[in-house]
């Protein structure tokens, strides 16, 4: 069984435990993360939520959490004081700290903090989330804002999981948000910036965009597995966690959630494609997910 940790000889004290708690002591158990994501109703809006009504109360995916046997649950500050209280100690909490509504237009993305890294400390959080879009006219706004998290969380010994998303007019006119220029860029960026864990999309190329991409990008040939391990090793010492975006169909979510693993992803981070089902469906599609890690 490999040991994540061991390569991350970087690691402070209070960030190798929290992070032992995420791999070793929750969900999988075996140094696999399967995270349950539910920043979604700031970040989309609550649309996501119509096709399983009950999964709009947050209460739904704390149970889905627990039951489920998932490694933690990332959300917003609010949620987390006023939901997460019975599921202390048995369900992780990865606290969002910056968040922001799909109403304005994208062309100048960034996200603004809505909690701070003491924020996580004094609620018994494992990790802190941070959404930085890579690529976007306001990244220099974005990496100062995201330095200064860097800074508190290595002070508190907190883990950030960085969500990096290639946005912004630059991004689609190279190749889209999903091609694999795009993601390899992101995991690279991930890995400079400090991050201790990245979520990244799974790299999807489009033949029709594929002559956008910048070189060597615009020629290469990889399958998915060859691109999935490329995106893996820019992250270097980053782990990576694949999410499973928008929802897709049973069979080829586990096909590429299967890829993800078998090429060294240190895990999965699903929403949609689990909450969006009804109960015991989302437990079924979680047990799947838990045995591609062996657990």
């Amino acid at each position: 069984m490999r040991n994540w940790l061991d390569e991350m000889d970087y690691l402070s004290l209070g960030r190798r435990v929290r992070l032992h708690r995420l791999m070793y002591e929750h969900g999988p158990g075996n140094g696999h993360m399967l995270l349950l994501p539910i920043d979604q109703g700031l970040e989309h809006g609550p649309a996501d939520f119509i096709p399983n009504p009950p999964s709009g109360d947050p209460d739904f995916q704390f149970r889905l959490a627990l039951e489920g046997g998932f490694s933690g649950i990332a959300l917003h500050l609010g949620l987390a004081q006023k939901y997460a209280t019975k599921y202390a100690g048995t369900v992780p909490i990865i606290l969002k700290l910056n968040g922001r509504t799909t109403i304005p237009p994208e062309s100048y993305p960034i996200s603004p903090m809505t909690a701070s890294v003491e924020d996580a400390v004094r609620i018994g959080a494992d990790a802190v989330g941070y959404t930085l879009f890579v690529g976007s006219p306001r990244q220099y706004d974005d990496f100062n804002q995201f330095r200064k998290v860097k800074a508190d969380a290595d002070r508190y010994g907190m883990p950030v999981i960085m969500w990096a998303y290639p946005r912004g007019q630059a991004v689609d006119a190279k190749g889209g948000r999903d091609s694999l220029f795009a993601v390899d860029y992101a995991a690279r960026v991930a890995n400079e910036l400090g991050a201790d864990a990245v979520k990244i999309s799974m790299p999807a190329e489009d033949p029709k965009t594929k002559s956008l991409q910048p070189k060597p990008y615009d020629t290469l040939k990889l399958s998915y597995e060859k691109s999935v391990r490329k995106v893996i090793k820019s992250a270097g010492k980053t782990l990576v966690l694949f999410s499973g975006g928008g929802k897709i169909s049973d069979e080829e979510l586990l096909r590429k959630a299967s890829v993800c693993l078998e090429e060294g992803a240190a895990g999965l981070i699903f929403g949609r494609n689990i909450w969006q089902r009804e109960w015991n469906d989302a437990l079924a599609m979680a047990r799947a997910l838990k045995d591609l890690m062996g657990a």
